[in-house]
């Protein structure tokens, strides 16, 4: 029999490289047909120098910013036909995952982003309608997309891990890898597009997603197993089985518990949405004037990026040996709302690469947070625990880049950096709940005289059984 590993993260990362390195170029592959279709030429791109206009007066600077409209809006869009499907999916095989073991909520977003990005090869080879999209994207969301992938890989790796402080540092060590090879691929996809053109990194990504799909199925170890008796169920069972996971994980917690993890949620999902909201408008801002970046000047930024993630691994690991987990977190909404500030005032190269200084620490609430509610649950609850986790961010990721997409659109004309001020401004929504969770108890019942107790992350165990 061949031999099987219990590494989850050759997954993710060739997932994460894939994604990284097809989004910017789809990005702007939409950016340049768009311009197309709008002023009906070419669009002009000479080394470092993007097709990019500064004088206000000058009828292509309109149409410039017609196009930076069309290109916010029709992101927003296909990024929401994906959306419905993917959490459906989602709820239903993460969830599904611990009664009949991991490997399912990796292999099916693995199919559909080979099948997507086949598609996507296929419509930007022969210059097909932009519409054809909108089919890739429902394709990528119909098996799961990347939301699956990251409740099934979370939940796979809860499993194998029983200390507090490993859990910790093996779930931010997922998020560095998605940010590293993330990214690689960004810093690569700028020399890609200018070697061989739209196409043929997307058939690469197709290539990739390949070679995941055959580790998953031969050489990735599944972590559940299912007893043969428990194999042996009727449809009416399975069906059940299949529909109840996030039902029973809170139907049979107590109410301290309930309360605890839906607050946590809460505040995961609001950071996601602030954080996720200004980040994806990088590209778009770093197009725009006055800072008008070629694709290779986008790329070292997105690669400059990936410090962010190393520094926020590095951040985790040295803070969880000497402060409690909520203080992580405080440390890295902290850092997020400098980096935005800073960013709605950056015009200039210099100024837009130094951004990323402040958020150093930006990603550390993700996987901690995560880490704290893996912590409250069961083991045979989280895969229920992590399709809630993964659906709550492609939600407020997906809601987030619709209303951070119309709200660039509808400001870029008189202040283009009015998104990241509003962006650090919501992140003050999670530092209040925090607080709330850490300084006035989450319910009546956690409140006499032991509300600490979701400060210690010894006691988090102890939520579990109760």
């Amino acid at each position: 029999k061949m031999k099987q590993l219990k590494l989850v993260e050759p997954v993710i990362a060739i997932y994460s490289f894939a994604s990284f390195l097809a989004y910017p170029l789809l990005q702007q592959y939409i950016y340049r047909r768009l311009w197309e279709q709008l002023n009906g030429s070419s669009y002009v791109q000479q080394d470092n120098v993007s097709n990019c206009h500064t004088n206000e007066s000058d009828p292509t600077y309109i149409k410039q910013k017609e196009v930076q409209q069309m290109a916010s809006h029709f992101f927003m869009y296909l990024d929401l036909t994906g959306l419905i499907p993917s959490l459906l999916v989602t709820l239903v095989l993460v969830a599904y995952s611990d009664r009949r073991g991991r490997k399912w909520s990796l292999l099916l977003p693995s199919v559909g982003a080979l099948l997507s990005n086949v598609l996507s090869f296929i419509i930007a080879y022969f210059s097909l309608s932009l519409n054809f999209l909108f089919v890739s994207s429902f394709i990528s969301g119909f098996f799961g997309s990347l939301a699956t992938l990251l409740g099934g890989c979370f939940a796979y790796v809860a499993d194998l891990c029983h200390d507090a402080k490993q859990k910790n540092i093996r779930m931010a060590l997922v998020d560095m890898i998605i940010g590293l090879v993330g990214g690689i691929a960004a810093l690569s996809s700028g020399f890609f597009l200018k070697a061989v053109g739209f196409a043929w990194p997307f058939l690469t990504t197709s290539l990739l997603q390949f070679f995941s799909t055959i580790y998953i199925i031969f050489f990735l170890e599944e972590t559940i197993k299912v007893p043969t008796l428990q194999q042996q169920v009727t449809h009416q069972e399975r069906i059940k089985e299949i529909f109840s996971g996030v039902y029973l994980l809170f139907r049979h917690s107590s109410c301290r518990k309930r309360i605890l993890i839906s607050l946590m949620l809460l505040t995961f999902m609001a950071y996601n949405f602030s954080n996720f909201g200004g980040i994806s408008l990088f590209t778009l801002y770093e197009l725009d004037t006055p800072l008008c970046w070629s694709e290779i000047l986008i790329g070292y930024g997105s690669a400059l990026s990936t410090c962010v993630f190393l520094t926020s691994f590095v951040g985790v690991f040295l803070f969880s040996r000497c402060m409690k987990d909520i203080y992580i977190v405080f440390i890295g909404l902290v850092s997020c709302i400098g980096g935005m500030i800073m960013t709605a005032f950056a015009t200039s190269t210099v100024l837009m690469f130094l951004v990323r200084v402040p958020l150093l620490f930006a990603i550390m609430p993700l996987p901690v947070l995560r880490s704290m509610m893996s912590k409250i649950v069961l083991q045979s609850e989280h895969g229920a625990l992590f399709a809630c986790i993964a659906c709550l961010e492609s939600v407020s990721g997906s809601i987030s880049f619709a209303v951070f997409s119309s709200i660039y659109a509808a400001t870029v004309t008189w202040f283009p950096g009015f998104s990241f001020l509003l962006s650090a401004i919501l992140c003050l929504i999670p530092l209040s709940i925090l607080c709330y969770i850490g300084y006035v108890g989450c319910a009546t019942e956690c409140v006499r005289g032991n509300f600490l107790i979701v400060l210690q992350t010894s006691t988090y165990s102890e939520l579990a059984r109760t």
